[in-house]
């Protein structure tokens, strides 16, 4: 009787928490973003700077999340299959985007590739521009995203153990063989965990790109600043709507989590 009471209790706390903290706000995003009706709905997302946004947003996802793949399996295999001096360290490096604000991650890109920064006359001179431009976006972005495919495929090496690859690399495989059909099979859940979850950061990255980007609309203008740009402008309803279009991203990304998870829990049976 008294588990079932403090079931009960904490169910009640956990769906009134996540209602108010979660789902209220989602509903009234949607009720904001329809109120001037669904023909304004379709104006506001089918604009051209929200199209604009839009494309922008999926360029930098297409940039960015391959190359945090990349690295992403580079590094983890290099943290759990090799010893060496100053993995400690790299470790730590991997997990500073989590601690510094997106916004210091936007100035660093500032300090280094602006006008005034580092490098950024001899890139000038060289006709290449990174800030406010869509290479500094996408450089921002890779810095805020790129410990979230590592960080979820170090866990899955480390469960499985090296001792496939050493019996195929006993069996006469060599290391790319080994890598793309006995590595990558046993990584594949967590790889596309992590993907998943780069992406839908990507998508709704705010801080660093606002820095960078100069806010140029149709050129610079991702869907994040959009909505902020809309909004600032007092233009509410469409700042809504194209906000509407994140929350359905988000949508679409917690289905494929859970489906995932359902598929992994699956094969461990």
């Amino acid at each position: 009787m008294r588990n079932k009471l403090l079931r009960y209790v904490l169910s009640c706390i956990s769906v009134l928490f996540l209602s108010i903290i979660i789902l209220l706000p989602l509903m009234n995003v949607f009720i904001h973003a329809l109120e001037k009706g669904f023909t304004f709905y379709l104006n506001s997302i089918f604009h051209p700077h929200t199209i604009s946004a839009l494309l922008l947003n999926l360029t930098v996802a297409l940039f960015t999340v391959p190359l945090n793949l990349i690295f992403g399996v580079s590094a983890a295999i290099l943290l759990t299959r090799f010893h060496f001096f100053g993995k400690n360290f790299l470790l730590a490096i991997i997990d500073l985007p989590f601690s510094i604000s997106p916004v210091i991650a936007g100035l660093i890109f500032i300090l280094v590739f602006s006008l005034e920064g580092w490098l950024g006359n001899w890139l000038e001179s060289k006709g290449f521009q990174v800030i406010f431009a869509i290479p500094g976006i996408v450089i921002a972005t890779i810095f805020v995203t790129f410990p979230f495919v590592v960080r979820e495929v170090i866990p899955v090496l480390e469960a499985s153990g090296d001792e496939e690859e050493q019996a195929a690399f006993t069996l006469g495989a060599n290391y790319w063989q080994t890598f793309f059909f006995v590595t990558i099979p046993k990584i594949k859940w967590g790889l596309l965990y992590g993907v998943i979850l780069c992406t839908a950061k990507v998508m709704g990255e705010f801080g660093a790109v606002s820095l960078v980007s100069g806010h140029i609309t149709g050129f610079t203008d991702t869907l994040p600043l959009r909505v902020e740009k809309l909004y600032n402008e007092y233009q509410t309803t469409a700042a809504f709507s194209v906000a509407s279009l994140l929350v359905l991203f988000s949508f679409l990304t917690f289905i494929a989590k859970v489906l995932l998870e359902r598929r992994i829990g699956e094969t461990q049976k």
